[in-house]
């Protein structure tokens, strides 16, 4: 009981933190936490992962094309 009693209480604490910052905050709207919306991230080049993603696969197709096209030329010579 004192489990579940407790359990009660730190929920409650997490929601009254919550709560406050909504409160606190401009228009009642929290900032958002992701990578891509981040200023200072921006700034140093860190991006989103799934953006880091799209990129390395599209540099590689790249290089894949650049060598296709390489061994082609070969051949037709």
């Amino acid at each position: 009981m004192k489990l579940v009693l407790f359990s009660v209480l730190i929920i409650a604490i997490g929601i009254a933190f919550i709560c406050i910052r909504v409160f606190s905050s401009e228009n009642g709207e929290m900032k958002s936490m992701h990578v891509h919306d981040s200023k200072h991230m921006k700034e140093r080049g860190i991006h989103c992962v799934i953006d880091q993603d799209k990129e390395d696969r599209m540099r590689a197709e790249r290089v894949s094309r650049k060598l296709h096209n390489g061994k082609n030329n070969k051949q037709n010579r």
